[in-house]
């Protein structure tokens, strides 16, 4: 049978995917590895089919790795006899705590069937709640910025896990960008914030996001092919008669 890596989204029940929902409705188990991905799963199915796992709030290597192995031997009988569902915030293979796990079941149990289903990640939905937009052809690199860590080169930037917003807001500032920051983006759980002011945002949380554009970025946007000074006065070369319409 199968274990399906299941995206949940950032965290509203709403934006979980019509196929992640139908999978989460006919697995026969659903784990979870938290209480947040827990309570938007429980949206979708009963308590009863919810199974906890217990991973350790820790750097320790060792006791990581022992985590991980205790889950993949609980969730691979439940996967070999029929079909489970492993759930995660976001995309399963974006930033995930679903990668550690499908790389120790690759390890010890190789025989577990295997298949992801994307969500929305904080990597798309981001935009749209600090109301930015990533014109075509821009570049956009994704940092991780715990700790007070400020990382710089591209142009634009989408910063993970901002536990220190102060502190990393003032070395992106100094190296020419603008920042604005996002807490708990379309979370159910918590206060979602959106602010140029990091001391607004100055206590730790891990669902803390920026986004970094350089200031002096010059951005050639694409709009309709009119001049819109000649259009009001209707000299603008190209203009079409009331009768010319398009099939788009």
């Amino acid at each position: 049978m199968t274990l399906y890596g299941v995206g949940l989204g950032p965290g509203d029940a709403g934006l979980v995917t019509v196929r992640g929902k139908r999978v989460l409705e006919q697995v026969d188990v659903v784990y979870s590895p938290g209480r947040l991905s827990r309570s938007v799963a429980t949206e979708h199915v009963s308590e009863e089919r919810i199974g906890d796992l217990d991973f350790p709030m820790t750097r320790d290597e060792e006791k990581l790795r022992r985590a991980w192995k205790d889950a993949a031997a609980e969730i691979a009988p439940q996967a070999r006899d029929g079909d489970a569902a492993f759930v995660t915030l976001g995309d399963p293979n974006v930033y995930s705590t679903f990668g550690h796990l499908r790389r120790t079941l690759d390890a010890f149990h190789p025989d577990v069937a295997l298949e992801i289903v994307p969500g929305v990640s904080a990597v798309t939905a981001f935009a749209t709640a600090l109301g930015v937009e990533i014109p075509a052809g821009s570049g956009l690199a994704l940092r991780e910025a715990d700790d007070g860590t400020a990382p710089t080169g591209p142009d634009r930037m989408v910063l993970f896990k901002v536990t220190d917003a102060p502190a990393t807001h003032e070395g992106l500032v100094e190296a020419g960008y603008d920042v604005v920051y996002g807490r708990r983006l379309f979370m159910e759980q918590g206060k979602t914030l959106v602010t140029e002011d990091p001391s607004e945002i100055d206590e730790r949380d891990y669902y803390t996001l920026a986004y970094a554009e350089q200031a002096d970025l010059e951005t050639d946007l694409a709009t309709a092919k009119f001049d819109a000074t000649a259009q009001a006065d209707g000299t603008g070369a190209g203009d079409e008669s009331p009768e010319v319409r398009s099939d788009d």
